[in-house]
């Protein structure tokens, strides 16, 4: 059965030793997907087709625009071509578009409150550095096409609950947090979410919106990633590369070793 995350073109391959090679290469797929509440369009967004449902679930919840699984009546999907040209535009969701179409950031305040403290959501610093192997070992699309993000949720003993891949990493948070909303998981209070690639705000308030406490990323997160992170009491932590890593924001959730 073809994955329908992945294509296989044929390219040409210029090796080490200068040989060229003409041969088959595994590809990532990028396709739009349009999400709809009826008739209306919310979004378009850039995506790797699978998990769609899970993607506009999780879509709805980070925009505040449902908060339980009941708002829910079905999700369906249904199969459009849409013509792209450089004449039109869409209200595209995008990993770099920094607050994207949003009025600000106090009305994102308003819609999703800080983060509960609770001295019992603690990750001991051994459980977070084998947080990325973790992940990688999950990442089957990776494996073959070098060119797709990943997120993960995992619970504090380092347990891995959800892993989703997509070309955005927006949208792997998306497919992750939906895949819990649609299970009636949230909120994720106990959890932390990992993203390969950088935090942006936008990763961070998508965190938020699930209640989810910690959220780290392989490299570096943004200025706003990190005062968001401050101003919402979640712990915020880049640079994930076993043995080291940085902390950001509410360094209480990670239990440090002394030296």
């Amino acid at each position: 059965m073809k994955d329908t995350g992945i294509g296989s073109e044929k390219i040409i391959r210029r090796k080490r030793d200068g040989e060229l090679e003409y041969q088959p290469d595994d590809l990532t797929i990028e396709e739009p997907l349009e999400i709809r509440i009826g008739r209306k369009t919310l979004a378009t967004t850039m995506r790797t087709p699978g998990h769609d449902e899970e993607l506009a679930a999780g879509f709805l919840v980070s925009e505040a625009i449902v908060r339980e699984r009941k708002e829910i009546a079905t999700i369906s999907a249904t199969g459009v071509k849409l013509k792209l040209d450089s004449a039109q535009r869409f209200g595209t969701i995008s990993s770099s578009c920094g607050i994207c179409g949003k009025n600000s950031i106090a009305a994102i305040r308003q819609n999703f409150p800080p983060i509960a403290s609770s001295p019992e959501v603690r990750i001991a610093t051994e459980t977070l550095t084998s947080l990325p192997d973790l992940l990688r070992e999950r990442q089957g699309d990776f494996v073959r096409t070098g060119g797709i993000h990943a997120a993960g949720i995992f619970d504090l003993t380092g347990k891995p609950k959800i892993v989703r891949e997509d070309i955005g990493r927006h949208n792997a948070v998306d497919k992750a947090i939906g895949r819990a909303f649609l299970d009636g998981l949230l909120p994720l209070d106990r959890h932390i979410l990992l993203v390969s690639g950088r935090a942006s705000f936008e990763i961070v308030q998508k965190g938020l919106s699930a209640g989810i406490p910690i959220v780290a990323s392989v490299s570096a997160p943004s200025t706003l990633a990190m005062n968001f992170a401050r101003e919402s009491n979640q712990t915020l932590i880049g640079f994930l590369r076993p043995p080291s890593f940085n902390l950001y924001s509410h360094v209480e959730r990670v239990i440090l070793e002394k030296y």
